[in-house]
């Protein structure tokens, strides 16, 4: 039981993160006409590169979801790296200890 309990509440506490920010709207363009962005990453510098070089460029496909600022989409990727970095860490803690008593069931039976 105290398994799915420790799931329900990661799922739960992704979920309190994610929806909230799928609720805000984007921020009004700036006096320029553009859209304001506080963090641009390399992706947009990227797809602004690719537009300048080849301005008849179409995208292959279109995200299902576009998220409102760039601090939405920064804390997003930042949610997918820690939950990334939480399964490996799991699985690798988990691996360790599962050769750890298999050594320790070998030895005791040796003696």
């Amino acid at each position: 039981m105290k398994r799915y309990q420790n799931l329900l509440m990661m799922i739960a506490v992704v979920a309190l993160v994610a929806f909230p920010l799928w609720m805000v709207k984007k921020p009004a363009p700036g006096p320029d006409g553009k859209n304001v962005e506080i963090f641009s990453g390399a992706d947009d510098k990227a797809k602004d590169l690719v537009g300048t070089i080849a301005p008849a460029y179409k995208p292959w496909f279109k995200p299902l979801m576009e998220p409102p600022s760039g601090e939405i989409g920064s804390l997003l990727f930042a949610l997918q790296a820690a939950l990334g970095a939480g399964f490996i860490g799991y699985w690798y803690g988990s691996s360790k200890t599962r050769a750890k008593m298999r050594r320790e069931i070998e030895k005791e039976a040796r003696c």
